[in-house]
């Protein structure tokens, strides 16, 4: 993530600078997204599979036109039922050279801020409620019930009470560089055993844990900047934001992890006013360039059913050789690299 801090913040930062240049980053973007995989083997190698995360359209980009070259020996996409996870699969069962894989598409972005934010009297509908208010292994709701109800004390509707917990995620986390790729997602290990520091990953899962823990449905985002404008090497790009839905609304973004990011980067203090206005920008969505590869995809078991412990979370390419797990975060160990390519 050596990169990210010099180039992608840079980029952020420059939003600052403007005072949020809507007409300049609100346009839409597009571009050519290429991952490349080359698997570390040896000559000993026998297997190798690998998995990438498979982006769709939604609403803030249209993705087209993708292609999948290598010298695999097979490949699909799959959906894996429980997270909702997408991926790519390919496959070499006998390995004879270097593995290679590439997978290429073209992605029109729009501005993801939303631009009311209103809640209705509508009931939370029965199968967001089910999913996304549940406690799981990764998302371990029912262990901070009484923070949460602390947080939302006096506040009355979903509004208010994802609000509470995006101030309170925000005051009570910091942007520790020092954690390798975007972090381990972990709530409880973000917040008690590293004093709130974390990465991307680790913010954003402490803010999807208390708002489901208050009763606002929540999930996280696994995505990938661009920059505005951006052509080359985006591999240190990833990034993980959050969700929360909101009847009369739909889905609504919040990146409380941004916020201290650019807390980080520009040496801010609580009770600056450059605080505030970050608060502002990173709520309901914003105007920089991301490609959204998978959401709330946590605890993912692939197909073919890897060989290691279901990922903690899909976003980062995964590769197994011989049924071991390579180190996603390590993309030099591994070798991967994203690019992008401006049109």
């Amino acid at each position: 993530m050596k990169n990210l801090t010099k180039i992608v913040l840079r980029t952020l930062a420059v939003v600052m600078m403007t005072t949020y240049s809507v007409a300049a980053f609100a346009a839409q973007h597009s571009g050519v997204v290429k991952y490349t995989v080359k698997p570390t083997v040896t000559s000993e190698t026998k297997t190798v599979n690998v998995w990438i995360p498979y982006p769709l359209s939604n609403d803030a980009q249209k993705i087209t036109d993708l292609k999948v070259d290598g010298n695999f020996a097979t490949s699909s996409v799959y959906r894996d039922e429980k997270s909702g996870a997408m991926f790519l699969y390919a496959g070499w069962p006998a390995v004879a050279g270097q593995p290679e894989l590439t997978m290429s598409f073209h992605a029109d972005l729009s501005s993801r801020k939303v631009a009311s934010i209103k809640e209705s009297n509508l009931p939370i509908p029965a199968p967001i409620k089910e999913e996304y208010l549940k406690s799981t292994l990764e998302i371990p709701v029912k262990a901070f019930t009484e923070q949460a109800q602390k947080v939302v004390a006096g506040k009355k509707t979903i509004l208010e009470k994802a609000r509470a917990i995006y101030d309170w995620t925000v005051d009570n986390t910091v942007r520790d560089p020092n954690v390798t790729g975007c972090g381990l997602a972990k709530p409880g290990r973000t917040l008690y055993e590293c004093e709130g520091g974390g990465k991307c990953a680790d913010i954003s899962a402490v803010f999807v844990t208390m708002a489901r823990a208050a009763g606002v449905p929540a999930r996280d985002v696994y995505g990938l900047r661009l920059g505005s404008p951006k052509t080359g090497d985006v591999t240190s790009g990833y990034h993980c934001w959050a969700e929360f839905y909101l009847p009369g609304t739909g889905w609504v973004p919040a990146d409380p992890a941004d916020v201290r990011k650019m807390m980080l980067v520009h040496d801010l203090k609580m009770g600056d006013k450059a605080v505030e206005e970050w608060r502002e920008f990173f709520w309901g969505g914003d105007d920089l360039f991301r490609v959204t590869l998978n959401k709330g995809a946590r605890g993912v078991v692939l197909t073919p059913a890897q060989q290691g412990a279901p990922i903690n979370y899909m976003m980062y390419p995964y590769a197994e050789v011989d049924g071991k797990p390579l180190n996603y975060f390590d993309s030099s160990a591994f070798t991967y690299s994203v690019n992008y390519t401006a049109d």
